[in-house]
């Protein structure tokens, strides 16, 4: 709805009224008529149609309006001949990725506009307080206002340049749907699905970019496990202990496939790369029988081109398979006084199974208790909370 209608308006904050405004508009006439047979193209329209009251008043574009007004049934997959991308949302998620925002804020606008990620979930995302995303998200807002940056489709021409921003936005959307920050289920299915969407959407957009077959491949091979993450109680189940022959091979496939033909383009990337990792755990017969040593490699190739503090905490899981949990320890420890790191219960989390292994039960039940603080989705906290259990001692 928000694409639609800013497609009309031209202005971001125009469009979000116009959407609240159809919500409200809805609440009224379903109440009153009934929900119509197509509610979602009720609802476009109605916005598309208060976008078009807003131009009217204030008299701008007075001699383009009919060419805007479409019918209420139309679909919002028919877009104009020659348009660059064929995509409403994927349209939208280049236009918000402007190159004059800086790029942490052009990726949480876009969250926030685009996608419907709550702030709280995208500052978990980037590692701050939910205050400082709110606070970067206004700001944007208010610079597009005052730099009068128009809602414009870019050209053809101009998408490379957006386009690692609008990978960025896509495969957070992703990992916000893979583990859900919040709630009671582990996976957000609707959010995994809608990022698989756009990027097969941009695969078709631009097929010769090999990030772009990297992401979709890291996205198909993590989301090949989706129905073994948790058991039929719900409860989390970790890589080791999912059913192998449940993971959705059609989706390996197509990830292993999409991963050599990134690699054989001579760029790779970060995506690519990590859907390497992700496509030895893929193909393993089991979690011990997974190439480790490859594993750790891989991610000292992604450290050189992604100097991330949380893609070193995930080989330090690595490197405690190759060289044992001591070793990976005292990198994790080395971590710890990273203060990006300073909210991220996967670090207290890995920490506390590591000391586990190496029988420091009353060091990792410290470790665990500290995760269960940062924690909220409630599958991660009956996990972590069983975990604590096993390594007390009864009274």
């Amino acid at each position: 709805m928000l694409a639609a209608t800013a497609r009309v308006a031209g202005d971001l904050d125009v469009a979000e009224e116009c959407v609240q405004d159809a919500y409200l508009a809805a609440l009224a006439a379903w109440a009153r008529d009934g929900v119509p047979d197509k509610p979602g193209a009720w609802l476009t329209a109605t916005a598309k149609r208060k976008a078009l009251d807003v131009l009217r008043r204030e008299k701008v574009f007075r001699s383009k309006m009919p060419l805007l007004v479409e019918p209420a049934e139309a679909e919002m997959t028919e877009e104009p001949a020659g348009d660059p991308v064929p995509d409403d949302r994927l349209r939208l998620v280049f236009t918000c990725c402007h190159p004059a925002l800086a790029r942490e804020a052009q990726v949480a606008l876009t969250l926030r506009l685009v996608c419907g990620v709550a702030t709280g979930d995208i500052a978990r995302a980037f590692l701050v307080t939910e205050t400082t995303m709110a606070a970067r998200v206004t700001r944007a807002k208010k610079k597009i206002a005052a730099a009068r940056i128009p809602y414009r489709v870019p050209d053809a021409a101009e998408l490379p340049e957006r386009l690692d921003a609008v990978l960025t936005v896509i495969h957070l959307l992703f990992t916000t749907g893979h583990t859900a920050p919040t709630g009671a289920a582990l996976v957000r299915a609707d959010l995994v699905d809608r990022a698989v969407h756009l990027t097969r959407m941009l695969l078709a957009l631009m097929p010769d970019e090999p990030e772009v077959r990297g992401l979709l491949a890291l996205l198909l091979l993590t989301d090949a496990r989706r129905a073994t993450r948790t058991d039929a109680d719900g409860r989390l189940l970790v890589l080791e202990e999912q059913d192998r022959s449940r993971w959705d091979r059609a989706a390996i496939a197509e990830g292993n496939t999409l991963v050599l033909g990134a690699f054989r383009t001579g760029r790779v990337g970060r995506y690519a790369l990590q859907a390497a990792i992700a496509s030895l755990h893929a193909v393993a017969p089991s979690y011990a029988d997974t190439d480790w040593p490859q594993v750790v490699r891989l991610y000292d190739e992604l450290l050189k081109r992604w100097s991330s503090p949380v893609v070193a905490l995930n080989r330090a899981v690595a490197v405690s398979m190759v060289d044992g949990p001591a070793a990976a320890l005292a990198e994790v420890d080395a971590l710890a006084a990273d203060p990006h790191l300073s909210g991220y219960h996967y670090l207290p989390a890995i920490r506390a199974d590591l000391l586990r292994r190496l029988d420091r039960a009353e060091e990792a039940a410290d470790a665990y208790r500290a995760a269960l603080s940062l924690v909220d989705n409630e599958a991660e906290r009956a996990f972590l909370t069983a975990r604590l259990t096993e390594v007390t001692p009864p009274r």
